[in-house]
């Protein structure tokens, strides 16, 4: 009961070696980027936070706790 033709998976690191991805420059001000920061940010400041911008005196935003 519960066997599967499958074999299992080694959990944790694998032995493969991943290439490092070239740093991509990025325009946040593509028409792109524009379209997402409409969707995601709530004014302003929210933008500016999300590219990387703080407003100055901005209150901290309260992430959700975890257990």
């Amino acid at each position: 009961a519960g066997k599967s033709s499958k074999p299992k998976r080694a959990k944790g690191k694998s032995s493969k070696k991943k290439g490092k991805k070239a740093v991509k420059d990025v325009d946040i001000l593509s028409p792109a980027a524009m379209l997402n920061a409409y969707y995601v940010c709530h004014n302003a400041p929210a933008c500016l936070e999300l590219r990387g911008f703080p407003w100055p005196g901005s209150p901290k935003k309260k992430g959700k706790k975890r257990k």
